[in-house]
């Protein structure tokens, strides 16, 4: 048990049965009244997220989720069937896979995350590295705003915002957990 004042974002707490991820805890102190935590947090089991308030003091169950290494295997609408080392299939729900779906690949290398002994969800490694398929040209004159950016996308399809000089067959490093561009990477 920890109380709220506690958990940080990243843990994973039981709120009426259910797992929560804890997303955003914002701790605030006012002369009058008591400390509060606020906090978003999302359902492991539906993906809906939730606002709340706890009192500092309140006690809340957490939990330690187990994570085994995991391969992509294949797609059998509608789950997303995973590999471990040994053989082992773990099917998750299209629902639960969020983001990590923007950069699925045959054979991608993840985290599978078990509640119960069921797995949940995935979690991919904090940047992957993909091939750009189709982006527009930079036309000339449009830097006078400093940092200008284009739409790439993506073999997977997904589309994110680059720098001017990303070209057709550039390879990206991409931060996962933002979706965001970080840097171009080696051929």
């Amino acid at each position: 048990m920890k109380t709220a004042q506690e958990v940080r974002v990243g843990n994973v707490i039981l709120v009426n049965n259910d797992p929560m991820i804890v997303l955003k805890s914002e701790f605030s102190k006012s002369g009058r009244n008591a400390s509060v935590c606020k906090m978003k947090m999302k359902n492991l089991l539906t993906g809906t997220n939730m606002e709340t308030v706890y009192r500092a003091d309140d006690k809340l169950n957490d939990i330690i989720l187990e994570k085994k290494k995991v391969s992509y295997s294949y797609f059998a609408d509608p789950l997303y069937v995973w590999m471990d080392e040994d053989f082992q299939q773990y099917e998750i729900e299209k629902e639960n896979m969020g983001d990590s779906l923007n950069y699925l690949e045959d054979g991608m290398e993840a985290e599978a995350v078990f509640y119960e002994g069921k797995a949940i969800s995935v979690e991919l490694p904090n940047t992957v590295v993909r091939e750009v398929t189709y982006t527009e040209p930079a036309v000339k004159g449009d830097t006078s705003s400093g940092k200008v950016m284009k739409s790439a996308t993506l073999a997977t399809g997904f589309v994110l915002q680059v720098p001017l000089f990303v070209e057709i067959g550039d390879r990206l490093e991409i931060d996962t957990r933002t979706n965001e561009y970080r840097s171009r990477a080696g051929k």
